[in-house]
């Protein structure tokens, strides 16, 4: 008995080693939080709280704007007063991954609010624990701090990098929107933008997506009432803008034409 137990179990452990990991979710693209074509001194130290933040900091930068580095929804606009993070705001970009950005002087965003690249969302600071106007920020998955990357490279651990935006920058543009179809049944993914193209997918009520392009297609009439404009998110990916809250009417401004 004791062995045909041992044998189980071996075969057991066999079976899980042959089983893949599921993957991890992707990343979204995060820039760096400034504006396009603004250079910053961007800081990381071993003994920094938490450790994979990065301190942001440049000439009379004081009340300088911060932006979004990748699209999302803000669920935090917190006033810690003279501890901690002081003035913050928290960005969820879906799939676990968050992005916090401390030490404002002052708001340019309210939670619930969808943003995309290049938006302002609050101004340098010097409030909470600072000693010094300066950006706390921070890239973190699932609560835990992660290294932070700018469009996919990772930045330097540990000490001080000049760091360039491309945050917003002409042609580089995308939006935000959160899928909204009140009933809760996922919104239907098309590989164009009409309802004549294939289904290729499902994106859930309420998820987060990021806007590459809009065009025109078949009239849709949904949450937001009857729109002809679809939103082009990820390649072959179509979903009708009439179920996707953008904060516009119509086309997002500066969002390209697919």
């Amino acid at each position: 008995m004791r062995k045909r137990w041992f044998s189980l179990a071996a075969v057991a452990a066999v079976l899980v080693a042959l089983v893949p990991a599921a993957p991890a979710m992707a990343a979204p693209t995060f820039k760096v939080p400034f504006p396009c074509n603004q250079s910053w001194s961007g800081q990381t130290r071993s003994d920094h709280s938490p450790a994979y933040a990065i301190d942001f900091n440049r000439t009379d930068d004081l009340g300088d704007p911060v932006v979004a580095s990748a699209p999302g929804t803000v669920d935090r606009v917190t006033d810690l007063g003279g501890t901690s993070y002081g003035k913050y705001v928290r960005i969820d970009h879906g799939n676990g991954y968050t992005t916090y950005y401390a030490h404002l002087s002052s708001f340019n965003v309210s939670v619930g609010q969808v943003v995309g690249y290049g938006r302002v969302i609050g101004y340098v600071g010097s409030t909470g624990g600072s000693t010094g106007p300066h950006l706390h920020y921070e890239q973190r998955l699932n609560g835990n701090d992660i290294q932070a990357r700018f469009n996919g490279a990772l930045a330097l651990y540990w000490g001080t990098k000049t760091y360039t935006s491309d945050n917003g920058c002409a042609g580089s543009n995308t939006g935000a929107g959160t899928v909204n179809t009140t009933s809760g049944v996922a919104l239907t993914v098309r590989s164009g933008p009409g309802t004549g193209y294939s289904a290729v997918g499902t994106v859930a009520d309420g998820a987060s997506v990021t806007i590459y392009c809009q065009t025109s297609g078949t009239s849709v009439t949904g949450t937001y009432g009857t729109s002809s404009i679809w939103d082009r998110i990820g390649s072959g990916r179509f979903i009708s803008d009439a179920y996707v809250y953008t904060g516009y009417d119509g086309y997002i401004p500066g969002v390209p034409r697919c």
